[in-house]
């Protein structure tokens, strides 16, 4: 399994992660639970109308953290926009309950994946393993 494989996995077990952006000054953190690896891209998906695409639109660099089994996974990066309908339609595949607020089609479904990243896998137990993607 490659490193952008173990963390995506890691995510989808974990359900949810929290993203964390910015905001003028302010940082900002909400609950997700999408992630989907797809032409070797690990993606996030939110909607163009909420405020977490503008923040990110206004400034790229994110972070994301889970937990799970002990373990916690901080992931630090530059987010890119894909409209590509494909990938759309592989996130909502994968998560059909997207189907009742996003579809391929729509102006609102965004997806976006990590331009570069550093993932950090973290425990009491274990020295820390990072992953460069």
């Amino acid at each position: 399994m490659s490193g952008i494989e173990k963390v995506c996995q890691f995510l989808d077990e974990a359900q949810t992660y929290y993203l964390a952006t910015v905001e003028g000054d302010q940082p900002r953190v909400r609950p997700f639970g999408t992630a989907l690896l797809y032409g070797g891209r690990l993606y996030i998906e939110t909607g163009k109308r909420k405020d977490v695409s503008k923040q990110i639109g206004a400034n790229p660099k994110v972070e994301l953290c889970a937990f799970h089994g002990g373990k916690w996974l901080r992931v630090a990066g530059i987010l890119e926009n894909d409209d590509s309908r494909d990938v759309k339609v592989a996130m909502l595949e994968k998560m059909p309950s997207l189907k009742a607020m996003y579809s391929p089609d729509d102006d609102n479904m965004q997806m976006l994946y990590f331009k570069c990243g550093k993932a950090t896998f973290s425990s009491f137990t274990e020295a820390p393993e990072v992953i460069e993607f």
